[in-house]
């Protein structure tokens, strides 16, 4: 059987959660690939808003299985936070969720160690959630990390006291002033990894291998979004993991050629989170609109985001290097009410005219070229089909297809999962 995969085209935020939830029902089983705990995916159903860390989005159905996979880098803490919010809605945790004994375990000492490392940099930060993802990642590849499997281990208490221990004396070398009481944060995680451990651990590049050979279906979920991939994003200012179309392989286990449709979210404009450069940003009270309307504010750290025009040059790089088969766009009803909107479709960058995405994308490099469109007026969250569609926005989704070569699918005019079209 085949496997599908969904991911984010932009620097993240895009709406994945609402569409894994949308989707959940065609699939057997959703597993998480990479990232952590600074990642919120934000479902709306039946009037009520939820917002996942590490969970997968297809939690709420119960004929889904979700795996957290190797790639992952777990919060004990915020996941038994997380199980303990979904309590109320009678969802059997035990039976939908497993976790992979690969997967990286944050400890206190990797948020400490985020937050020391985030306030040595100055204005020079990157503007990290501080989370602890980085530290964790950087341990994984140093080969220091401590997974889930070592849970299991009769160290474990000791392998976790050597890596703390270490932490510490990094912490101190930052010389920065770090308020903390690490015993107060040691006490909450111990306890968090005594509920973990109810959970039921798996070997899930096995487990998936096999599911596939049983014919389930799978739907593979990523977080953050493309441009913070580790690799192809706006480095410096990137996630630690890869969240391109490759991460789902190593961060799962499955092989590249058992991928088969490829599905790429991305908004009717472009949000940021944080530092880094974003050419079509807004500065006016354009981007002050499209913030408030569409309640740019991340759904974990409560940052607001920074807004702009859709990136055609981004996002023909997103879907170009996730191989992306379909799209679907997101937040389509913020865009209501502008008289003329506008879409970025190439670069002068230093002097020429580039369609690509180039090495350097700092505003003194690179300014962006538009193509304006006329706006609609129409309140867009009662529409349930294509056809009754304001045509200013169909020919808004048809250019950009034209341009990208890649069809889109979905479009999304609502938080609610009913306020989903299907083309």
């Amino acid at each position: 059987m085949a496997v599908d995969l969904l991911l984010g085209l932009q620097w993240g935020d895009e709406g994945k959660g609402k569409i894994v939830d949308v989707l959940t029902s065609k699939y057997d089983i959703i597993a998480r690939f990479q990232g952590g705990p600074n990642a919120g995916h934000t479902l709306e159903f039946d009037g009520i808003k939820h917002v996942l860390r590490t969970i997968p989005s297809g939690i709420f159905h119960e004929s889904s299985t979700n795996v957290i996979g190797n790639g992952v880098v777990i919060d004990p803490v915020v996941l038994q936070k997380e199980i303990n919010d979904l309590a109320k809605f009678k969802i059997d945790i035990k039976s939908r969720l497993i976790i992979s004994r690969k997967a990286h375990l944050i400890l206190p000492t990797h948020r400490l160690l985020d937050a020391a490392s985030e306030t040595s940099k100055g204005k020079a930060k990157i503007g990290s959630t501080l989370k602890g993802i980085g530290p964790t990642y950087m341990d994984k590849t140093g080969r220091n990390g401590i997974r889930v499997g070592d849970i299991e281990l009769e160290d474990f208490k000791e392998r976790y006291r050597a890596l703390a221990d270490k932490h510490e004396s990094m912490i101190s070398f930052y010389n920065v002033a770090l308020q903390y009481n690490l015993e107060e944060l040691e006490e909450e995680f111990f306890a968090a990894i005594e509920s973990l451990k109810e959970l039921t651990f798996i070997d899930s590049e096995e487990y998936l291998h096999q599911a596939q050979k049983d014919g389930k279906a799978i739907l593979c979920e990523g977080a953050q979004g493309s441009l913070l991939d580790i690799d192809f994003g706006t480095y410096p200012f990137v996630t630690s993991s890869n969240t391109t179309a490759a991460g789902a392989c190593t961060g799962l286990g499955i092989a590249p050629n058992k991928i088969k449709e490829v599905y790429g979210i991305f908004k009717a404009y472009v949000t940021r989170v944080g530092s880094g450069p974003f050419p079509t940003e807004l500065f006016d009270e354009v981007g002050t609109k499209m913030a408030t309307i569409g309640n740019e504010f991340g759904s974990v750290t409560g940052r607001q985001r920074r807004c702009g025009w859709l990136d055609l040059v981004a996002l023909k790089y997103a879907v170009q290097v996730n191989g992306v088969t379909q799209l679907m766009m997101m937040k389509g009803d913020v865009l209501s009410g502008f008289d003329t909107l506008k879409i970025c479709t190439s670069y002068n960058y230093k002097g020429s005219t580039i369609e690509h995405l180039p090495y350097n994308i700092e505003p003194e490099n690179v300014t962006p070229v538009y193509q304006e469109f006329k706006g609609w007026q129409a309140d867009l969250t009662g529409m349930t089909t294509y056809e009754v569609l304001p045509a200013e926005l169909k020919a808004y989704i048809e250019f950009i297809e034209k341009e990208v070569e890649v069809p889109i699918k979905i479009v999304s005019v609502g938080p609610d999962r009913k306020q989903t079209i299907m083309r």
